[in-house]
């Protein structure tokens, strides 16, 4: 296969989606990930054979992906950009925050995402290439209610600069994009009052669009980005410049 490969996680809607859509825009070929194939967005349907696959994989699940990336090996020999964009949230304030969803989100967002870095960079490694785009959060600066949420984004960031350090040398360059407010099917289940008052807190006075994150992420795993690694690059309409507000 000549083209360059990517493997974007949580592809079923929202950022992951719109980067899903970017990249075979891009003329990479898509193995796109989700724990569950959504009849409601079908990517295999918007995308001929030859530019995406859709996989199932609970990416927390060590057993899930040593399967995909076993696949991915047999069918296509290398990988040349992942994406870590799954994630959840199961906020509350830590008086009211039960261990269980502690442990959920810390599994998903940062357990998870370790496990696809290390396959993936047995990969890269042994081919002298590759790009890891990690999606982290803003929140990971602190956010009321999401002590587990922003734990897991913390730990993200630091993974990314981690990596960074250990596959730079094999021409590996892994960075992390911090989102902030971002108009997805999350934040427009938010109650009117309350998204209103998140737009008024932004310093731009609105929110972001998927596509935002995906041309950011695009521009990561471009092979023209060959000096930046480590970085954690916000894209959130200014609001970490005030992130306690």
């Amino acid at each position: 296969m000549e083209k360059r490969i990517a493997l974007v996680t949580g592809s079923n809607k929202g950022i992951g989606k719109a980067i899903t859509q970017r990249f075979a825009d891009e003329n990479y070929f898509v193995i796109a990930v989700d724990i569950v194939k959504d009849a409601e967005n079908n990517l295999e349907k918007e995308f001929p054979a030859d530019k995406l696959i859709f996989m199932t994989a609970d990416i927390s699940n060590e057993k899930d992906v040593d399967t995909l990336f076993k696949t991915i090996i047999q069918k296509y020999s290398r990988l040349d950009v992942l994406v870590n964009n799954a994630g959840i949230i199961v906020d509350n304030l830590i008086w009211n925050m039960s261990a269980d969803d502690f442990d959920k989100v810390i599994n998903v967002n940062l357990r998870g995402t370790w496990l696809m870095c290390r396959e993936a960079a047995k990969i890269m490694r042994e081919q002298k290439s590759g790009r890891i785009v990690n999606i982290a959060s803003r929140a990971w600066l602190g956010n009321r209610g999401q002590s587990n949420y922003a734990a897991s984004k913390a730990g993200v960031v630091s993974l990314t600069r981690v990596l960074a350090l250990e596959l730079g040398r094999y021409n590996v360059l892994v960075n992390a994009i911090a989102p902030g407010l971002i108009d997805t099917p999350l934040t427009q289940k938010l109650e009117k009052d309350v998204l209103q008052k998140l737009i008024e807190a932004q310093p731009t006075k609105s929110m972001g669009k998927p596509e935002d994150i995906a041309n950011l992420a695009a521009f990561l795993a471009s092979e023209k980005t060959q000096f930046i690694t480590g970085q954690t690059i916000y894209a959130d309409g200014g609001k970490s410049i005030g992130a306690g507000m």
